[in-house]
């Protein structure tokens, strides 16, 4: 089960009532105790538990680096002390969440307590004087249902974060030469986001896979029969042998060299080695959350983390070839692979079919994918900028294909093709079950990456972040 942990920061300003701002930050843990949040706290930092000096900020900073936090949530109980509120959280570099409670009515004789939306303003300004990205959850009461919306939320952005700055991918031989689509900068990806690729040639891993199968490792039997209980089988028991002798393999070389993800050179030399296509292997990769592409697409993978920690990893997502408009629907459009959905996404029993109509090699894997409401996203880039692609679809009716599939239906896709292929996309796209939309756009932010829609919803977006509406919905054009 993911897990977050953030650092919990109240802050008071001397001026005010320090009893109405410890009161406050009292309730403020408490909501958080009751929500399940995973959080340090400093109540032993000072009397108060309160950030409002040097002294106490610079032993709260220890603390939370210590505890490695994942985000720093900044309560703002009365005004607050807005300099040592920038100086915690360029200290830590993480997501800030900033956060007040709503005032309350002022006293008989027309005095105050508390101060806390004008305390807000001064924080947002002076974060943005130390150059400090945040996240502000708008001046609401503790118990209003859009303060656990905003943390909640905020707890996946930080997800997203923490999977984008400890990326680690396995690349198995280099990109098929057809594929300059696919082509990246590694340095460039190291330089700019910490993310590390680890290539080994494809030798190395088939070398992997023959000495499990020469070894007669467990795991290969234990996997086929898992392959036979969840899908029905059309290929032999030697070519089986083979697709959990490869997932086994790109499981271990993952793990040897400390890798959270992968993305292999698909074809054809790998069928020249082993005889089979990597997909149905893929599928299982995918489901225990550490997803394999083909075509060496190191950006796609990327998507895919990204997407499903958008979901705290509770939803697995799709990788697809965007393949064709649908015969009838006009904003209708095909998102096929020969494989590489993850098995638990299928609507319908998934199929091992002895070929597909592309490769005729066994390793494909049929189904359709779950209907519903999906995020779409793709990481990609190129001349030294990096965007991602962020919309909704949902599924549609359509014909029957081969391979994994869905149709989807835009709200205009027109507009989705055209972002395609003006770039800096390309056809690969990875989708998840889920309105994730709005915490993707806000870890940008973080990430140092450009949010671009393919449909006009950026103010829909931002109106969800400020709690004026309860999610977005994109409306279809006729």
């Amino acid at each position: 089960m993911t897990q977050i942990k953030l650092g919990f920061a109240p802050t008071r300003r001397n001026i005010f009532s320090a009893d109405a701002a410890i009161e406050y930050a009292d309730l403020t843990r408490d909501k958080l105790n009751q929500m399940g949040v995973d959080y340090v706290d400093i109540k032993e930092i000072n009397d108060d538990g309160l950030l409002y000096d040097d002294e106490g900020m610079e032993k709260i900073a220890a603390k939370f680096q210590a505890a490695h936090i994942d985000g720093l949530f900044l309560a703002n109980e009365n005004f607050g002390t807005e300099y040592e509120c920038a100086r915690l959280a360029k200290k830590l570099n993480v997501p800030v969440l900033l956060w007040g409670p709503k005032d309350e009515a002022p006293a008989a004789d027309g005095s105050r307590l508390r101060d806390t939306q004008c305390g807000l303003f001064a924080i947002g300004k002076v974060l943005r004087r130390f150059n400090v990205p945040f996240t502000y959850l708008v001046n609401v009461a503790i118990d209003d249902p859009e303060f656990e919306r905003g943390v909640n939320d905020f707890i996946k952005v930080c997800n997203i974060v923490k999977t984008f700055k400890n990326t680690r991918i396995l690349q198995v031989g280099p990109r098929p030469f057809d594929f300059w689509s696919t082509m990246v900068n590694e340095g460039e990806l190291l330089e700019k986001f910490n993310i590390s690729l680890s290539p080994i040639p494809l030798e190395e891993l088939v070398k992997e896979i023959h000495r499990l199968q020469d070894e007669n490792n467990p795991e290969i039997q234990k996997t086929m029969d898992y392959l036979k209980e969840i899908a029905d089988v059309e290929i032999s028991d030697q070519d089986l042998n083979m697709v959990a002798a490869l997932k086994i393999a790109l499981s271990n070389k993952m793990k040897e060299y400390g890798c959270n993800a992968g993305a292999i050179q698909c074809w054809t030399a790998l069928q020249d080695e082993i005889g089979i296509l990597p997909y149905a292997s893929e599928s299982l990769l995918q489901d225990e959350g550490t997803p394999v592409t083909c075509e060496t697409d190191i950006h796609g993978v990327i998507s895919e983390l990204l997407v499903e920690a958008a979901t705290m990893d509770d939803e697995k997502a799709i990788f697809a070839d965007v393949n064709c408009r649908h015969p009838e629907n006009k904003n209708g459009e095909l998102l096929q692979h020969l494989g590489v959905f993850p098995y638990s996404t299928a609507k319908n029993k998934p199929i091992l079919p002895k070929s597909h109509f592309v490769f005729d090699f066994p390793g494909s894997v049929g189904f359709e994918a779950k209907d519903g409401e999906y995020t779409l996203c793709r990481f990609d880039g190129d001349h030294g900028e990096y965007k991602l692609l962020l919309g909704n679809a949902k599924t549609c009716d359509g014909p029957y294909e081969q391979g994994t599939y869905a149709w989807l239906q835009f709200a205009n896709l027109n507009r989705f093709e055209t972002k395609l292929v003006y770039g800096p996309y390309i056809h690969h796209m990875a989708a998840v079950r889920a309105d994730v939309v709005p915490v993707l756009y806000e870890a940008c932010k973080y990430l140092g990456v450009t949010p671009d829609f393919y449909d006009p919803i950026e103010d829909d977006v931002k109106a969800y972040l400020r709690g004026d509406i309860k999610s977005i919905v994109t409306k279809e054009e006729n």
